[in-house]
């Protein structure tokens, strides 16, 4: 009867603590999920000089209302070197209330996660464990991938977007006169990413022969729905990112 009885309080033991460590497993479970949607890249542009690539403008959105909220983006753009830190500026509050904010980076080989610090705690992106390289969207439906130079027989504009339906239309619209006048001219689809993003571009023919006033944003509507990458309201230009 001892030897029972004994048996039974072990197995009671065991089932205890079976249930216990699954609670853990699900809470656990959960906080990550948590913590991942608190920070997202959201989209990033490279800088371009005549020699080169020299930097990453890193986009971030964040979620929460602390009002004490630090974006670090952990970098590292040679491997063997020391990681680096760039703490990321606060840009603007989207409509969904989630935050925006921009860090710049070097780009040259570049491997990075993002780190959000609200109230004390540490949420990270980090890719799902792999790092950022050199994707060019995350949480973002639509991104310009701006050129650097003029060439024959135009100015080229790409587009890195999600794709939401097989159905959609992507255009560029932009202006030789600084909106006195604009024109609107159809992208073309060019390939599919590894994460099953797209890439779209178009050639702007006239370019060339007048750069002062030129602007442009890029339209993506699908499912009934208009997006719009302008730049956060700024429009995009062509001369931002051609240093000498």
């Amino acid at each position: 009867m001892t030897k029972t009885r004994s048996m039974k309080k072990v197995v009671s033991l065991i089932a205890a603590v079976s249930i216990m460590l699954s609670m853990f497993c699900v809470m656990g479970s959960i906080s990550a999920s948590a913590a991942t949607d608190k920070v997202k890249l959201y989209s990033a542009e490279t800088y371009f000089c005549k020699y080169g690539i020299t930097g990453t403008n890193v986009f971030v959105q964040t979620k929460g209302n602390e009002a004490n909220q630090q974006v670090v983006v952990h970098y590292n753009y040679l491997k063997g070197q020391a990681w680096k830190d760039s703490t990321a500026e606060y840009v603007k509050t989207l409509e969904d209330g989630s935050k925006l904010w921009k860090a710049y980076i070097q780009s040259y080989n570049t491997e990075y996660a993002i780190k959000l610090t609200a109230n004390g705690v540490n949420y990270w992106d980090n890719n799902n464990g792999k790092n950022y390289k050199d994707e060019r969207i995350g949480a973002a439906v639509v991104t310009a991938n701006r050129g650097g130079y003029c060439y024959f027989p135009g100015y080229t504009i790409n587009a890195t977007l999600q794709n939401l339906a097989y159905h959609k239309n992507v255009k560029v619209r932009y202006t030789l006169n600084n909106w006195a006048s604009y024109k609107d001219i159809d992208m073309k689809y060019d390939s599919t990413n590894k994460d099953g993003t797209e890439q779209w571009t178009v050639n702007i023919p006239d370019f060339c022969q007048n750069t002062n006033g030129f602007q442009y944003c890029i339209s993506y509507t699908v499912n009934g729905r208009t997006y719009w990458a302008n730049n956060f309201g700024a429009n995009y230009d062509a001369s931002y990112r051609v240093y000498p």
